[in-house]
């Protein structure tokens, strides 16, 4: 009865999947969304930590490296680097190019939040990584996201990097070098997760993989390892500009 006099009363109960794009509470959603990427994260910076400490870097420019570069692909390329003997201006170049692809991902989720601030893009934008692009495009085509969200998203990802880094750094001690080395292959299954179900749903990417790779390694017998990686991702840059244009 009560039931019946609410609804002729104009009441209507609230739908239990209901529309929070626009809530504060999307905050805690962003958050809980990040826990695939932080089951990935942990091993991979526990294994960066370790591998930077035991390269001669602190541990406390080992975690200040992952709280204000976060990245990596590029951390891990820059440590691999310095322990070759490359320059400072190889390094920094290296990781430049390597990163190139935040801009495209930075100016796409910010083109979907045009009306917020720009100190909001700007904090948004330095916590953007692969993972959490991909988890944000998805979910954008399913409804609207603000930028709680995305910050919950962001937040938890790069807080379980930082924390991953010391942990690692902490153990660097502990675990011998033979196998944090042996662990550093973490990141590249990393990448070859990332990149084996492009490629195999289009043969021009298998193309660009491999002409990327080869270019490197010519490249490499003619210049130093960090020019070799910047030659040949320049070189695959370039090749796929071409080839993706023909679809």
């Amino acid at each position: 009865m009560e039931r019946e006099r609410g609804l002729q009363a104009g009441y209507h109960q609230p739908a239990v999947d209901y529309d929070v794009s626009q809530d504060k509470g999307q905050l805690f959603f962003g958050m809980k969304a990040a826990i695939p990427i932080v089951i990935g994260f942990i091993p991979v910076s526990i294994t960066f930590g370790m591998v930077s400490v035991q390269s001669g870097i602190s541990l406390v420019n080992t975690v200040l490296m992952s709280g204000l570069v976060f990245a990596g692909a590029s951390q891990l390329m820059a440590v691999n680097m310095l322990m070759m003997g490359a320059g400072a201006v190889e390094i920094v170049s290296a990781t430049f190019v390597l990163n190139l692809r935040h801009f495209i991902m930075s100016m796409s989720i910010m083109n979907e939040l045009k009306h917020i601030l720009k100190f909001w893009k700007t904090i948004l934008s330095f916590g953007l990584t692969d993972e959490t692009f991909s988890l944000l495009a998805v979910r954008a085509q399913e409804t609207k996201v603000n930028q709680y969200y995305i910050l919950g998203l962001n937040f938890t990802a790069y807080l379980s990097w930082v924390l991953g880094t010391f942990v690692g750094g902490s153990l660097a001690s502990v675990i011998p070098e033979t196998i944090s080395s042996g662990m550093a292959v973490a990141i590249y299954a990393m990448f070859i997760g990332l990149l084996v179900p492009a490629v195999r749903a289009n043969w021009r990417l298998i193309m660009i993989a491999v002409t990327g790779a080869v270019s490197c390694l010519i490249i490499s017998k003619m210049l130093s390892s960090g020019w070799s990686i910047i030659g040949g991702t320049i070189v695959g840059a370039v090749i796929g500009v071409f080839v993706l244009e023909e679809e």
